[in-house]
């Protein structure tokens, strides 16, 4: 059954404006009033609708019934993703919240060859906003995961209210593994630092460990910035559940 993400206050009985490329989705797909959907307000939870009206600009939707169903992990994962080029951010996004990380928090690196300022940096994350949305949609999640404003390492690690749970950071210098770790220690909330392409410099990474990030490697191979992320995530879902 096609799930949609619809940020209005939803509740049974109430018939609600749909967001305007939701609209369009179901003018694509030829959906017609009467058409049985699923919504979900990102804030647990979703709801069985049935369409009231479709156009191709708008459309509106009566709830019938409240669905407690949830998909999280049984444990909070944030993501701190260094900015790498491109499009890989929007790709590490979107399969990082497939895995089930609860929030990301994107840092600006010295080796970041992105440089995000002002309204670019808006437009950015109104953008990765939109590729969370859609892939909680596809995915079956029901809580969207948080996003940070984009933040430069050094006052991110400053910052008390910026990682949650133990902070881990990714690198080939460390000497423990993050799967020794995680089955030492069992699950938890925890904050995984990624670095960009070339990874973080010594100096972040020093800086991360006096501010009590734990240096952790995945294995004996060298994964690019756009894997790391989403093997650890999928590490710690094989150990701990949630996969």
């Amino acid at each position: 059954m096609p799930r949609f993400y619809c940020p209005a206050s939803l509740a049974p009985g109430h018939t609600v404006e749909l967001p305007a490329p939701v609209a369009h989705h179901l003018h694509v797909l030829r959906m017609e009033a009467g058409d049985a959907l699923t919504l979900f307000d990102g804030r647990g939870g979703q709801y069985a609708a049935q369409l009231a009206e479709v156009g191709k600009k708008r459309a509106s939707a009566t709830v019938q019934s409240f669905e407690d169903v949830e998909a999280e992990l049984p444990y909070a994962v944030t993501l701190a993703q260094g900015l790498p080029e491109g499009s890989k951010m929007d790709w590490i996004i979107e399969k990082a919240v497939e895995l089930g990380v609860a929030a990301i928090a994107p840092l600006a690196a010295r080796r970041s060859v992105v440089r995000l300022q002002g309204d670019r940096a808006e437009k950015r994350h109104a953008h990765w906003q939109g590729v969370i949305e859609a892939a909680s949609e596809q995915c079956g999640r029901n809580r969207l995961a948080q996003l940070a404003p984009v933040a430069d390492v050094g006052r991110w690690l400053e910052a008390p209210q910026a990682a949650a749970g133990q902070r881990i950071l990714l690198s080939p210098r460390a000497d423990s593994s993050l799967a020794q770790w995680a089955q030492e220690w069992g699950p938890q909330a925890v904050t995984l630092m990624v670095g960009p392409e070339g990874g973080f410099t010594r100096e972040e990474e020093d800086a991360a460990v006096a501010a009590g990030a734990r240096m952790l490697s995945i294995g004996p191979r060298v994964l690019r910035t756009e894997t790391a992320a989403l093997a650890a995530l999928a590490l710690l879902g094989g150990l701990w559940g949630g996969m």
